[in-house]
């Protein structure tokens, strides 16, 4: 399956939203729609540090990726989180996810980071196998409050 890999343009707002919705979903939660909407205005703002990429079969977006730079107190670089991940059903286990983390590799190196980093869910195993051969855990454990 030929894909493309590339940044959110304005013209993507109905694909991308129709991903990041089937990746809620795939979470189980929900999110306000101002939330959704503060998202994709951030997304395309380029004085934020936030930003997206599609992954295109054809005219039909398959996948999507969004990720952050931020500072570290650990190094003079900044580092990118790779927030949010999916690929449709449809498209998974042909390569689409590995293209959009390496989309995220080569775009946070050309910008000057030092690393990538990401979280997923313990349940998530096909993932998790994806991730083992393109990565390295860290061996920490994540705590959270939310405010």
């Amino acid at each position: 399956m030929p894909v493309e890999i590339r940044p959110v343009s304005a013209a993507d707002q109905t694909q991308w939203l129709a991903l990041w919705q089937a990746y809620l979903r795939f979470y189980e939660t929900e999110l306000a729609q101002e939330v959704t909407d503060s998202t994709w205005k951030r997304l395309l703002d380029p004085a934020e540090p936030t930003n997206a990429a599609l992954a295109w079969e054809n005219d039909r977006a398959v996948g999507m990726v969004n990720f952050i730079y931020h500072r570290s107190n650990w190094s003079i670089e900044n580092a990118c989180y790779l927030q949010d991940l999916y690929v449709t059903e449809q498209a998974r286990g042909l390569g689409v996810g590995r293209k959009l983390i390496e989309h995220v590799y080569a775009t946070a190196a050309a910008n000057g980071c030092n690393k990538v980093h990401w979280l997923t869910h313990e349940t998530n195993a096909t993932a998790i196998q994806l991730y083992e051969r393109i990565a390295e855990r860290g061996g920490f454990i994540q705590f959270r409050k939310t405010m």
